[in-house]
């Protein structure tokens, strides 16, 4: 990925940092994600620890885990979204817990210090130029027995391939296999990303972190864009969602769904 689709992503998700905590950003399938991430995070990562947070982007995820008693540090490559979280944490009264630097995934090097979790919500190393070199850096940074917890957009989503090739979009429902940075717009901006099996993702760490577990997000229920079908019909997708809880730790079907979550601990 070249230092200019790093710019490209900068700038698209600096255009929507003043309204990302809205549908765009967390409308309620996203909201139901993010809550996997929360309490897998509080089950794998004693409360009072410190916490590293890779794309933190407006500071929702930061501000929760401050209440339930952590210490963060929040980073994103844009500026905007770090402005953002830095208002989010004093307007909370949680400042002192919540500490905020401007620096990418691909900028980890610059970091120092100690961390007894990281985790990442909603992508952000999807659009790592060097996945390698992210995992180089999280076990400089992660204590020894130390937790990774990542939410991955996954390369098998049914609910995408099916709304768009019942349309006739084949190109773009086969977008999330490409192997190079697909360009994905937003607000008449670019992200570049890359999309990632399980095995895939967990192999450039592989050597410093060992797998503990993976399981899918938003496998049964439709995706966050399409959050629109989900209003029209909340009793069936209510049920779609137990579904996903029940199931969606199960070998095949873990990996599968928009996202992952995949769990790591440092060797």
């Amino acid at each position: 990925m070249s230092d200019a689709q790093l710019l490209d992503t900068q700038r698209a998700f600096d255009s929507v940092a003043g309204d990302y905590d809205g549908p765009r950003g967390n409308n309620e399938l996203i909201q139901r994600m993010r809550a996997n991430l929360w309490d897998a995070v509080q089950r794998e990562v004693p409360v009072g620890s410190r916490l590293l947070d890779l794309g933190c982007g407006t500071g929702l995820d930061a501000v929760e885990f401050a209440r339930r008693g952590y210490g963060v540090l929040a980073t994103d490559w844009s500026p905007q979204m770090v402005e953002r979280t830095r208002n989010r944490a004093t307007l909370s009264g949680l400042a002192g817990r919540i500490a905020t630097t401007h620096l990418g995934v691909q900028q980890l090097d610059r970091l120092s210090g100690e961390f007894d979790g990281i985790y990442s919500n909603f992508g952000p190393l999807n659009c790592a130029p060097d996945l390698h070199s992210v995992a180089t850096e999280c076990a400089r940074l992660l204590r020894p027995g130390g937790k990774l917890l990542f939410s991955v957009i996954g390369r098998v989503c049914p609910w995408e391939l099916a709304h768009y090739i019942l349309r006739g979009r084949f190109r773009r429902a086969a977008v999330r296999w490409a192997r190079e940075p697909m360009a994905v717009g937003m607000n008449r901006h670019t992200i570049w990303t890359r999309y990632y099996l399980p095995r895939e993702f967990h192999r450039a760490f592989a050597a410093q972190f060992t797998l503990s577990s993976h399981r899918a997000l938003g496998l049964f229920l439709p995706p966050p864009y399409l959050v629109a079908f989900y209003r029209r019909h909340p009793r069936w997708c209510e049920r779609l969602g137990r579904l996903d809880d029940r199931l969606g730790h199960w070998p095949l079907l873990r990996d599968m769904g928009d996202h992952f979550l995949i769990v790591m601990q440092r060797r």
